[in-house]
Parts: structure tokens; C-alpha cells; sequence
């Protein structure tokens, strides 16, 4: 919520100093501020929504929809980005100087956004919020084109010649916002399709299964993201011969096991093996009825 306030002020400003001291770069950093209101809102929506305990409709809770509003940031941002690009270069050839003040501007959003940056990527992965992560890339990132901008505007007011530097600034920020919303749009979609996550995470899963006294081995595991964490599926091998009831509390202490040592796995499944025992291949359904 600071950071959707500090968005706000800060569009005004950079809007009304760029308009003010005729610099294409200062406004376009301005509209690019003002993309990150709207953006810095849905992963504010995207938060509380996820923050709602799972229901019958939701089973697994409604994390996902946080990674749905990192997605839509992405997308937001691609846009924002090409239309500041479109703009820039439609009005390449118009001859005009920017006043030097504008500077001030972009040297504020600097620092407003890199403190924000530090701010939200800690959080970001302190909690393992997709959405988060990206609001932090992106304010990042509004450093760097904060400083285009800076540079564009000294460079058009105080070199003479150099007018159109202005333009290019302006130009050179669309890319970099198209660059970081074609990046989170890439990272949440990865998220959405249930990729794995890395193998020194499936190692820690594994690792904290096999602490449990009858846990033999791991067949198979499989984890994907739900919003803020992960959901295991686990296939344990334990000894063949012992009963049901105690392959059952063998099981139930692994699920405990994994979420208590990973506080990043929400919940586990686990399904028991025979170790050691080769399964016979069941037969088709036809052949068993014949």
C-alpha cells in the first residue's frame, strides 16, 4: 500500500515536471508510474484473495490467484511498454530542448523506487510470493528507466546537438518494461502449468521424507505451486510385511516431517509402496472379465 502511494505521487510529479519542462523521457517515466499503481493494486488484490483459507470449491486453497494477478502484471506491462515505445518514436522528429530541472524528477523516482525494490523482494521471498517478487523486479526496473531518463534529459538539455536523445530515452524505457513484463509473464505461466520446482528443493523434500525411522526410500515425488507454496505428491516405500495401520503412521509422520522442516510446502500426499516387491502389470479390464 506505501508503494501504490508512492506510485501515485510520484506519476503526478514526473507527469507534471516532464509537460512542464518538455522532456518525453520524464513524461514517459511518468506514465510508466502510473502502470505501476494499477499493478502494484492487483498484486494487492492478488494477495488478499490468496489469503482466503481453502474452501469445498478451493480444496487446495486460492493461492493460484496470486499467481494470476503476477501474470497480469506481465501482461499490463508489456503493453505499457509498447505504447510508450509507439509513442517515442512517432515524435522522433520533433526539434525541441527539454529544460535541465526536469531532471529532478527521474533523480527522485530513483531513489523513492530502489528503496521500494529492497522492500518488496525481501518480502517477496520471505514469503515466496510470485506477485510480490514481480512488483519488486518491476520498481527495479523503474530505477533503470529512471536513470535513462536522467541521462536522456542532461544529455537533450545540455549537449548541444543532442535533442533527440530525449526521444531515445523515452524509447529505451518501453523496451525495458516490455523486457520485464515479458519476463513475469514467463515466470508466473511456469508456475500455472505446474512446473517442478528446482532439484535442490525436490532434494530437501526427499531428504526431509527419509528423516522419518521406516521411510525406506522415495519412488517418486512431485511438487507444484499453489499461490504462496507447495503441494507434494510422494510415493514412500516401506517395509511390505508390516501392517496397514503402521504404513499409515509411517506415512503420517513423513507428511508431518515435511511440513514442519519446509515451511514452504503447504501439504503432502503421500502414497505407500512395498520396497523391494515388483508389482505385477495389471491386466486390461477385458481380459479380467474373460
Amino acid at each position: 500500500m506505501a508503494g501504490i502511494a508512492a506510485s501515485m505521487a510520484l506519476a503526478a510529479v514526473k507527469i507534471a515536471v516532464g509537460l512542464a519542462g518538455n522532456s518525453v523521457a520524464v513524461v514517459s517515466d511518468g506514465l510508466e508510474s502510473c502502470a505501476d499503481v494499477v499493478t502494484s493494486g492487483l498484486v494487492w488484490l492478488g494477495l488478499r484473495i490468496a489469503a482466503k483459507p481453502a474452501d469445498q470449491n478451493h480444496p487446495y486453497g486460492h493461492g493460484r490467484y496470486e499467481i494470476l494477478a503476477g501474470l497480469a502484471v506481465g501482461t499490463l506491462l508489456a503493453a505499457v511498454g509498447a505504447t510508450i515505445c509507439v509513442g517515442s518514436v512517432e515524435h522522433r522528429y520533433d526539434q525541441h530542448v527539454p529544460e535541465a530541472f526536469a531532471a529532478w524528477a527521474s533523480a527522485l523516482s530513483v531513489a523513492v523506487h530502489g528503496t521500494f525494490s529492497a522492500m518488496k523482494m525481501r518480502a517477496g521471498k520471505r514469503t515466496g510470493s510470485a506477485a510480490l517478487t514481480a512488483d519488486a523486479w518491476h520498481d527495479l526496473v523503474d530505477v533503470l528507466s529512471g536513470s535513462v531518463a536522467l541521462v536522456a534529459v542532461l544529455l537533450a538539455s545540455l549537449v548541444p546537438g543532442m535533442g533527440a536523445a530525449d526521444h531515445y530515452g523515452g524509447f529505451a524505457i518501453g523496451l525495458i518494461v516490455i523486457f520485464l513484463g515479458l519476463r513475469t509473464a514467463r515466470e508466473t505461466t511456469a508456475q500455472l502449468t505446474d512446473t517442478m520446482p528446482d532439484e535442490a528443493q525436490m532434494q530437501e523434500i526427499r531428504a526431509a521424507a527419509l528423516h522419518v525411522p521406516g521411510a525406506i526410500a522415495i519412488e517418486k515425488c512431485f511438487a507444484r505451486k499453489t499461490g504462496l507454496r507447495y503441494h507434494v505428491d510422494l510415493h514412500l516405500e516401506v517395509d511390505p510385511y508390516m501392517t496397514v495401520l503402521e504404513s499409515h503412521q509411517i506415512a503420517h509422520a513423513v507428511q508431518l516431517q515435511v511440513k514442519t522442516e519446509l515451511n514452504w510446502v503447504a501439504d503432502v500426499l503421500v502414497h505407500v509402496e512395498p520396497h523391494g516387491v515388483r508389482l505385477p502389470t495389471p491386466e486390461p479390464a477385458a481380459s479380467l472379465r474373460s
